[in-house]
């Protein structure tokens, strides 16, 4: 048996044991893969997704993420979270993911019991775990803390072996961009507002749309549009460049026109994390 395959079967019965499950669901490769392993170990009936809206969720997220809990046959639920009320969000330090993580998981323990659901599970995976250690994922400790259980993390699965499985099951998230919050786009110290987040998300949408315009698969470009005060830089999927003239200029200016004075396009490429590097420095 592969280390993948001994991997899955921890997964099965780790899920099993379980008896039933709420996973907190943004609708990335991670949680996706989760999703269907539960519905998988434990079936429909014993499985709900559940997906806080917010400012701070990418509207472009939200039919995807339902079309695909939707495709399991699983109940989704869609509670409001409120993380821009936490002074520690808002004020956007390093450890800004711990108010976020923490609003998400304050929100759905009691939307659990509520459901009749013994658990509430995120897509926590190894990778993610070894970030946590470096201090990198604050909001791994807000929600171990509140006793979300990371069934992912717990079978050892890697980014790279949930993405492998979710090929071999035929989960069109097998190989989506990785995706995070629009709060992850500003600089930190710079404060979070509902304006930051809806310029950030106009720009990202932009974007999108000149590359979709001149043949690229849009929906699959790694991109982030950072926001540095008035500045932004926009980080594309490093195969993407250097972007012609014509279609620089184009990206330049729809993001000014989202509400940006000054922009530029990063020439390394789309890192993830980059914020976290910068503050590293």
């Amino acid at each position: 048996m592969s280390d993948l395959d001994q991997r899955l079967s921890a997964l099965e019965a780790d899920l099993k044991s379980r008896g039933s499950v709420l996973v907190a669901f943004s609708g990335g490769a991670d949680s996706a893969f989760l999703l269907a392993a539960a519905t998988r170990a434990l079936t429909s009936d014993n499985v709900a997704a559940a997906t806080g809206y917010s400012h701070s969720l990418p509207v472009a997220e939200r039919d995807p993420a339902a079309e695909f809990a939707r495709s399991l046959g699983v109940r989704l639920v869609t509670p409001q979270t409120h993380e821009m009320e936490r002074e520690g969000y808002r004020a956007n330090g390093t450890d800004r993911c711990f108010f976020c993580k923490a609003e998400l998981l304050d929100t759905l323990i009691p939307l659990a019991g509520e459901l009749g659901l013994a658990h509430v599970a995120t897509g926590t995976n190894a990778d993610d775990a070894i970030e946590g250690l470096n201090g990198l994922r604050p909001g791994i400790r807000a929600a171990a803390e509140r006793g979300a259980i990371t069934p992912l993390k717990d079978a050892g699965l890697t980014k790279a072996q949930i993405r492998e499985a979710s090929r071999r099951w035929g989960l069109p998230t097998w190989d989506k961009p990785a995706a995070a919050c629009l709060s992850s786009r500003i600089a930190y110290g710079l404060e979070v507002t509902p304006r930051r987040l809806a310029r950030v998300e106009r720009a990202e949408q932009g974007v999108r749309g000149v590359l979709a315009s001149h043949g690229h698969d849009a929906a699959r470009v790694d991109l982030r549009v950072r926001d540095h005060g008035e500045k932004a830089m926009v980080e594309l999927s490093a195969s993407l460049l250097p972007l012609e003239p014509h279609h620089a200029d184009e990206v330049l200016k729809t993001v000014t026109d989202a509400g940006f004075t000054a922009v530029e396009i990063d020439p390394r490429g789309f890192r993830s994390g980059s914020m976290n590097q910068k503050a590293a420095k």
